[in-house]
């Protein structure tokens, strides 16, 4: 717990640095049926290619086959998406008939388990559920000391 605090400390601090390099990784599971391509990016190209770098980068990309979010990170959920999931949510609470007052914090509440679906960085890791991808990505950040950034996501798979 200590650690994640933190790495996710450590992240803000390097929130705003730009990350222009960085690596795209690969993923083909067995059978070739599924596969995923990560670019992750950080701010050098020393760090680009460490193992460490390279081993997250290649765990997103797992991930990402294993899991199969639509969106990368919440900004990139589009508005009109986020508002079509509340107004499906209302219907369905008032529906139920919630009181008003409650509704708009059950919304908060599901629309954090909607990004928990759809998000790579908020969905729980595969190999361990304790953790999400962004906390992966917050204790990389505080091992290597720079900001790592995961930028275009693509998964493919055979119907």
């Amino acid at each position: 717990e200590l650690l994640r605090k933190k790495g996710v400390a450590k992240a803000a601090k390097r929130a705003d640095r730009e990350a222009g390099e960085g690596v795209v990784t690969s993923y083909i599971h067995a059978g070739g049926r599924i596969g995923s391509l990560v670019e992750l990016n950080c701010e050098t190209d020393f760090v680009a290619k460490t193992d460490d770098f390279k081993n997250l980068a290649s765990e997103i990309a797992k991930q990402l086959a294993a899991m199969n979010p639509e969106y990368a990170t919440v900004d990139a959920v589009p508005a009109d998406v986020i508002e079509k999931e509340k107004e499906v949510m209302k219907a369905q609470l008032e529906k139920e008939g919630k009181p008003q007052e409650v509704i708009e914090k059950i919304i908060v509440g599901k629309l954090e388990k909607f990004y928990e679906e759809n998000v790579l960085l908020k969905q729980k890791f595969y190999l361990d559920d304790k953790k999400t991808i962004e906390d992966l990505i917050n204790e990389a950040i505080a091992k290597l000391g720079e900001n790592i950034k995961i930028g275009r996501i693509a998964r493919f798979q055979i119907k």
